[in-house]
């Protein structure tokens, strides 16, 4: 059975929010995922597809995932 935790991994990316300062606008255009404020982090919800590839445009942009 899978893991719910690497379901979780692959379909969400949780950073604080300065982390996206100047870059938002551009991830909610470029890419199809939602992003929920939750008090100083910001959660990336979307297809495995979509968090992996705003996952990429994010780390060459300078972000470090966890």
């Amino acid at each position: 059975m899978t893991d719910p935790s690497r379901l979780r991994d692959s379909t969400q990316i949780v950073l604080p929010t300065e982390d996206l300062d100047g870059l938002r606008e551009e991830i909610e255009s470029r890419f199809v995922v939602t992003i929920v404020p939750e008090g100083e982090q910001l959660r990336i919800i979307g297809s495995p597809v979509e968090i992996k590839e705003a996952g990429e445009f994010l780390t060459k942009h300078g972000v470090r995932l966890p």
